[in-house]
């Protein structure tokens, strides 16, 4: 409700632009947004990749639990790997809606439902990003085949679309733009300096009309400004600081939306975090795709088997075929000396695509230098769920971001240890 006597501010008055956005603070007298900066950054490093239709849970849960547990039809690919993650069941955000409900995976928020949330739906990797602000060429690099935004949303609650094509991908990570290039990315970083500019003072103009309370929100508001302007101090700068040499060849560019296109994702990924461009990356396998070396129907119709022996048979040659791609990042990672400073997450939003169930989703996480529990069986009495954001939360922490709540968090996720 506006308070008479003081000035009403359009809450849509954010400035979007280096993967984050900035809104004025969410003042009880003013009735707007509210946007908080993380601070220092951290050499740890974070991948999350997300299935839009996750994975038949007949085929991915093992049967038992611990360390010792029955590798399952679907997790096979990884066994080279099986002291390098865990497994979790029974863990998700309590959400509904099938197909509506994916794009909190990352989140814990749905879209619809984030209003009430202080930093909206952003995900996981985008605080992560925040975090590393401009210590890297890129933030974060979101990449995925096909088309679609069910991952990766940022503080505004506006989806981060992927990068579809490794060609587009290779580009910005080794090639140099040339000189008229560099010069429009220089006027289009000062032209949102001087937005900044203008927002600063408006803020400043407030002070004298707020409370304590307010007056402090306003602190950490210009506390923010400040930092977004340091931010675009140092992306001039890496305007000017050379690519690093590609040690692949260059990829032609050419219709790339095909599933056997991940292999070759998985590599500049880990080339994208070993040459330091970015400490951030996520990959997204959407709703359909296509594909020309597997022998199978529609995915997304395969994902409805309804326990169909044929269907599922080829379903579960999908998704043998995913994780083989996931097993061959961990090897790249590994023979980059990256695994143990980087946090691998791999799932999904959907818990069982036959069915369009949210809850109890495919969970793995993996590297990080963890003491990793093999398959991590939570609690299923629903008086006893532990929250999907817990375990993202410690996540953020282990990342080195300092904060206490993430999404629908109850705490941190205490039943395994992530430091």
């Amino acid at each position: 409700m506006k308070t008479p006597g003081l000035p009403v501010i359009d809450r849509r008055h954010f400035l979007r632009g280096l993967g984050m956005a900035l809104a004025l603070p969410a003042f009880e007298s003013l009735n707007v947004g509210f946007a908080a900066e993380a601070k220092a950054t951290d050499p740890r490093r974070l991948i999350c990749i997300g299935n839009h239709l996750g994975f038949w849970p007949g085929g991915f849960f093992p049967t038992t639990g611990g360390r010792d547990y029955a590798m399952s039809s679907t997790l096979t690919p990884l066994q080279p790997h099986r002291s390098d993650f865990t497994v979790f069941s029974n863990l998700d955000h309590g959400v509904k809606g099938g197909h509506g409900g994916v794009h909190a995976f990352l989140t814990s928020v749905k879209k619809e439902e984030s209003a009430g949330f202080p930093e909206k739906n952003i995900s996981v990797d985008q605080v992560a990003a925040e975090h590393v602000g401009s210590a890297t060429r890129y933030p974060s690099i979101t990449a995925g085949i096909g088309g679609g935004t069910d991952m990766c949303w940022n503080r505004a609650g506006v989806g981060i679309p992927p990068i579809n094509n490794p060609a587009r991908l290779f580009e910005a990570l080794f090639v140099e733009p040339n000189a008229s290039a560099k010069a429009s990315e220089r006027e289009r970083l000062s032209n949102r300096a001087s937005v900044l500019d203008a927002l600063r003072d408006s803020a400043k103009q407030l002070g004298g009309k707020l409370d304590a309370a307010d007056r402090s929100k306003l602190d950490q508001y210009l506390t923010s400004v400040r930092d977004v302007e340091r931010r675009l101090q140092m992306s001039k700068e890496w305007l000017s600081k050379p690519k690093p040499k590609s040690p692949i060849k260059a990829i032609e560019d050419e219709n790339r939306e095909q599933i056997e296109e991940i292999p070759l994702f998985m590599d500049l990924m880990t080339l994208a975090l070993q040459t330091d461009s970015t400490r951030v990356a996520t990959f997204e396998v959407p709703l359909n795709f296509h594909t020309q070396d597997l022998d199978v129907g529609s995915y997304h119709g395969l994902s409805h088997h309804s326990k169909a022996e044929g269907l599922l048979t080829q379903l579960q040659v999908v998704e043998k075929y995913l994780m083989t791609q996931f097993a061959h990042l961990f090897e790249k990672l590994k023979e980059a000396k990256l695994m143990d400073s980087t946090l691998v997450v791999i799932g999904s939003g959907m818990g069982n695509g036959s069915s369009h169930s949210n809850r109890n989703l495919p969970v793995i996480l993996a590297g990080g230098g963890l003491q990793h529990q093999g398959h991590l069986v939570c609690p299923a009495a629903e008086s006893k769920r532990i929250p999907l954001a817990n375990l993202w939360l410690s996540t953020l922490q282990w990342f080195g971001c300092e904060r206490d709540r993430f999404g629908r968090s109850t705490g941190t996720f205490s039943a395994m240890k992530i430091s």
